[in-house]
């Protein structure tokens, strides 16, 4: 399995659906398939299934090499159970980096008394503005949520997962369907977009080149076109102080810190070695005139 899932340490064991497989014998058909965490997968099933139907239909489609997120319905990100619905991009666990980031730099807006403006750009599932909605509100922060995809099966997700915390989703291109009154308020806009060359594609997993959108994993010739897109519009919807936070490769890192700074945000690289993940902040000066 090419991204596991693992569940909570205190979550109850499994319930085995009346009359059903073993977890035993649904692993063993699960490692037969090539699925790696094949006994961590079925623990997963056995929790989720109702009847011993369902399960069958739930290992059938895992065996034909549905991504495992797909088959649950759901993803852990964050802590949370994130809806995930066929066709639409799983969320990744080094995803989470990004995500802590976008909410140190909620914090700091939230010093200023009013809720932070933030908007998940590239949104997906919008599994980010979610998990960062969710840890503000543990603080006892709210959120001005806002999300955006160009995918309608995106959006429809979307709307599912940041509806718990208000949040409004919009279906385009970028920023183009997000409200004008965004402009200049945005303080924190995190954007995973596509960032993986186009050449590279056929080297993923096939769970991601067969069932994701193809939208949501080709960044172009270099892996960076939809980037420098988001980068060169954001200084428009940012507010002054306000940051851009976007997970690029490690060895994209420099180009994207380029076109950060040719847009005139303040560009910073931070880097998890644990979690394999790269963000580069982007800050809009605040004007001192």
């Amino acid at each position: 399995m090419s991204f596991p899932l693992s569940s909570s340490s205190s979550a109850p064991p499994p319930a085995r659906p009346p009359s059903g497989p073993s977890p035993s014998a649904v692993a063993d058909r699960l490692r037969a398939a090539g699925c790696v965490f094949a006994e961590d997968e079925a623990r997963l099933l056995l929790s989720t299934a109702r009847t011993p139907d369902e399960l069958a239909a739930m290992v059938d489609r895992r065996v034909a090499g549905l991504p495992l997120e797909h088959v649950l319905g759901w993803a852990e990100f964050c802590g949370l159970r994130v809806l995930v619905e066929p066709g639409v991009f799983v969320p990744r666990r080094r995803t989470e980096f990004l995500v802590h980031q976008a909410v140190d730099q909620a914090v700091r807006r939230a010093a200023a008394n009013r809720p932070p403006t933030v908007v998940d750009l590239c949104c997906g599932s919008g599994a980010l503005g979610a998990a960062l909605a969710a840890a503000l509100g543990r603080d006892g922060v709210t959120v001005d949520l806002h999300a955006a995809d160009v995918d309608p099966v995106a959006v429809r997700c979307a709307r599912r997962n940041v509806a718990a915390f208000g949040g409004r989703v919009y279906r385009g291109d970028l920023y183009e369907p997000l409200p004008a009154a965004l402009r200049g308020r945005v303080d924190v806009l995190p954007a995973n977009a596509p960032y993986v060359p186009t050449g590279e594609i056929g080297l993923l997993p096939a769970e991601a080149r067969a069932h994701e959108p193809r939208v949501a994993l080709d960044g172009g010739a270099d892996g960076l076109e939809v980037q420098r897109r988001v980068i060169a519009g954001a200084p428009t919807w940012l507010a002054p102080g306000g940051s851009l936070l976007v997970e690029t490769g490690r060895h994209q890192a420099p180009l994207t810190v380029a076109a950060v700074a040719r847009a005139g945000l303040v560009p910073r690289v931070v880097v998890s070695e644990e979690s394999d993940a790269t963000v580069v902040i982007g800050t809009k000066p605040v004007s001192t005139g």
